[in-house]
């Protein structure tokens, strides 16, 4: 074996051993797991410099490791396990939370930044916007296993969730539109232009995994050994992600999303809830948050925090305001519209208060080219919103909970 993956092996082995140790430690001192992983991550990335070890890893490979590996299997997994019908009876809330929402955010969190930052020459519009873009998308991990433990409304759940799982689409695409804006400064992009763009990459991504889902439940309805049925759902969410998004250059994410759905529902249609498929994709998932919030706390350093301080509390303020409005003025005027019941104002406030960040914000600041002068503000910006999300916001929810009396255990 090369050393180099003997390095990578022994070294994600250890993270992982890391990750055992640190679910008792989280209980102990209560703070979220995921909290936990990223200040041991931390602890450990300063061991590996005093000691000057190889991890065999460059840091430019953790986008990668991030955005291939693990990402493909935090979107399955949360598409499959949620529950299908309540999703679609609560499809036009989610969608606008979404969507329009989204984009609202996007929009003026990058304004408000923008602003705030006050250079243009050193962070221009594009900057600003690809700041937005990234920093919009919602990663309630730590919230859903606080939903879970505390039996809040399944309705609540499924919106924070399902909101979390289109947003997450809708951000690389706004994302990767930026980006190209900023890479090549000499393209004119109308808003037409950039709306059909973004529809193609993202209906695009939509149609893959609808396509890919059919073939995948066939072939699993072909056999009985559940075995194989966990080794199809795998193949299949990591195809759906590569076809979309390396060869045909559409939304991975909805692919993998539209596609953990369909499948999702259909083996709960076929079989017992509780066998080997779910097991195995709750094992999965449990794995990659593990590893990416680890490398989170490797990846992160003080530095960032001593030289952009300003940037990342302007990062973090306009985030919390850009939800707030959308929270409590738009939501309630968009789902006046909706067939649903509309989002009473206890959900809108769990609604804003656990928009955290996690690993596609990670996985997008760490994908920024070196070569664009301002990467490093923006990439301090996202682990410092991520950083307040993890300390601040997850270890308070539950006393907001259950002062709204949405704790039910």
């Amino acid at each position: 074996m090369d050393s180099s993956i003997a390095q990578i092996v022994f070294f994600i082995m250890s993270l992982l051993l890391i990750a055992i140790l640190a679910e008792p430690l989280a209980r102990r001192i209560h703070l979220p797991f995921t909290a936990v992983l990223v200040i041991l991550g931390f602890i450990g990335s300063q061991v590996v410099m005093l000691v000057n070890y190889d991890v065999g890893l460059q840091k430019g490979q953790f986008h990668d490791l991030v955005f291939f590996v693990f990402l493909p299997i935090l979107i399955f997994e949360s598409a499959f396990a949620i529950d299908a019908k309540l999703f679609f009876k609560n499809l036009a809330p989610i969608l606008i939370l979404a969507i329009p929402i989204m984009l609202f955010s996007t929009f003026v969190t990058g304004v408000l930044i923008y602003w705030g930052i006050d250079h243009p020459t050193g962070f221009p519009w594009v900057a600003a916007f690809i700041t937005g873009a990234l920093l919009s998308a919602t990663d309630p991990v730590a919230v859903v296993a606080l939903f879970k433990q505390g039996g809040t409304p399944k309705r609540l759940a499924t919106l924070i969730e399902g909101e979390s799982l289109l947003n997450d689409a809708t951000a690389i695409v706004l994302f990767s539109l930026a980006l190209s804006l900023a890479l090549n400064p000499e393209q004119e992009i109308t808003a037409g232009s950039a709306f059909i763009q973004f529809c193609i990459v993202f209906f695009g991504g939509l149609v893959i995994g609808i396509l890919v889902s059919f073939a995948a439940v066939l072939m699993q309805r072909a056999v009985e050994d559940p075995t194989v049925h966990g080794l199809i759902s795998v193949i299949a969410a990591y195809f759906a992600f590569l076809l979309a998004e390396k060869t045909l250059h559409l939304s991975g994410v909805m692919a993998v999303l539209a596609l953990g759905l369909i499948m999702g529902r259909a083996h709960r249609a076929d079989y017992d809830e509780d066998d080997f498929v779910e097991r195995l994709w709750a094992f999965n998932a449990y794995v990659a948050n593990a590893l990416v919030f680890l490398l989170m706390g490797f990846i992160v350093s003080i530095v960032m925090f001593q030289e952009r301080w300003l940037a990342i509390l302007i990062g973090i303020g306009s985030v919390l305001v850009v939800r707030l409005i959308g929270m409590f003025l738009l939501v309630p005027l968009a789902t006046r519209f909706t067939p649903e019941d509309p989002i009473d104002v206890r959900y809108r406030t769990v609604l804003f208060w656990g928009g955290l960040r996690g690993a596609v914000t990670l996985a997008l600041a760490l994908s920024i080219p070196t070569e664009l002068d301002y990467w490093w503000t923006i990439q301090s910006i996202a682990f410092g919103v991520v950083v307040f999300t993890l300390f601040i916001q997850a270890p308070t929810m539950n006393r907001l909970l259950s002062r709204l009396g949405l704790l039910q255990s």
